[in-house]
């Protein structure tokens, strides 16, 4: 295959993307309003992709990607029914939304917040929620640990004054919420705890079933909301571990947590309506923006990121450069980075984990990981991190 111009560049990378937004709203797992919320505030994109396909024209993407099936006949590249529909319709994607979902209410008790864990993500949350007046408990393993996180919230804070964004009395209120322990079992009168521990089924299993024990007291002696930060792990599989499978969610934050505003909020098909609107809720008092889908890998960013980045690295191994790709997409579809710029910060052990998560669920071949992101990773060019991935630094 051969692309010589930046407008084949964007139809090969962003225009499959689209096409992968589409089929998301078509199935029901979100909403139009939710999926354009979660590229924009979860990626820095200017506008969401089913915006994009308005903007573009419904007509003009569906014969465009039945011009890519036509030369690739990968299943990915034929036109989304529901874009077809709308298309012939002369419609938009905004008409077919049809958002009218009313804001929601806490339905539970929360004033008191748990988070389980001291790395950069746990911090993160913690900081969030101590800054929008919430108690805040957190647990670590050791003291050291502990002090990590109040002394990285407290150089946050000292940046946001410097800027001229905060003050020494908003500081002192802020740490003044932040208690910290070495026991779980300090966290007994938690409204809602959210787990940031590493990325293991089998550790978060097990603290589940922890919390699942401990959690009795907050939410007026209902117990706990429990939520999890996974972006990989079956939140399922954490509910079933407790004996309220209705109380458990997942509050995916991205990092750096004080700085950006999504939060992908997953269900269950055993969370309650009534802990999925709490946590909705919830995430919009403090700052967040929040979007709704349900537990299967991916959610909504990582399930259309990686696909476009996946394509970018197989593109490039057709022949295209980096620097021509990168420079293609910041400039024809807006995006803040380059999908190998992009890939560098994220990591590409990380991408190809994800990809393969994408491959397995999902089943299609043209979700297989580009040969040459295995080769990286197996070359311990994994990006910044390393020094080197598909830039060196």
């Amino acid at each position: 295959m051969t692309v010589s111009t930046q407008g084949s560049i964007h139809d090969v990378l962003v225009l499959p993307y689209l096409n992968h937004a589409i089929r998301m709203l078509e199935s029901g797992y979100a909403t139009a309003t939710d999926i354009d919320n979660a590229m924009c505030f979860g990626c820095g994109y200017p506008q969401g992709p089913l915006a994009t396909a308005d903007e573009i024209g419904a007509a003009a993407v569906r014969d465009a990607l039945l011009a890519r099936f036509e030369e690739t006949g990968d299943n990915l590249h034929k036109p989304a029914d529901l874009l077809i529909k709308v298309a012939g319709e002369a419609g938009t994607f905004a008409a077919v939304a049809g958002d009218h979902s009313k804001a929601p209410e806490l339905r539970h008790t929360i004033e008191k917040i748990g988070v389980v864990g001291t790395g950069t993500m746990a911090s993160g949350i913690v900081q969030v929620f101590a800054q929008a007046g919430y108690d805040v408990v957190f647990v670590g393993r050791s003291q050291e640990k502990l002090d990590g996180v109040v002394a990285g919230i407290t150089k946050s804070l000292d940046k946001a004054i410097a800027k001229g964004r905060s003050d020494e009395e908003t500081k002192a209120a802020v740490l003044g919420r932040l208690t910290g322990s070495t026991s779980r079992e300090d966290l007994g009168e938690a409204d809602l705890i959210v787990e940031g521990i590493a990325e293991d089924l089998e550790i978060k299993t097990q603290l589940f079933k922890d919390l699942d024990r401990i959690a009795l007291r907050g939410n007026n002696g209902r117990g706990a909301i429990l939520a999890t930060t996974t972006s990989s792990m079956p939140i399922t599989e954490l509910a079933k571990v407790t004996a309220r499978p209705g109380d458990v969610i997942g509050m995916h934050f991205f990092n750096p947590a004080p700085v950006m505003k999504l939060v992908e909020v997953v269900t269950t098909d055993l969370t309650s309506p009534e802990v999925d609107e709490t946590v909705r809720a919830l995430s919009a008092a403090v700052k967040k923006v929040p979007v709704s889908c349900g537990d299967r890998s991916g959610f909504i960013v990582n399930a259309l990121l990686f696909p476009y980045l996946n394509d970018a690295v197989k593109l490039h191994e057709s022949g295209v450069a980096i620097a021509e790709i990168d420079a293609a997409i910041k400039e024809t579809a807006g995006f803040p980075m380059g999908p190998f710029e992009l890939l560098d910060v994220v990591g590409n052990d990380v991408s190809l984990a994800i990809q393969s998560e994408l491959r397995n669920e999902f089943g299609e071949p043209g979700f297989e990981p580009a040969a040459l992101l295995v080769e990286k990773v197996q070359e311990g060019k994994l990006g910044r991190k390393t020094g080197e991935g598909f830039h060196s630094y």
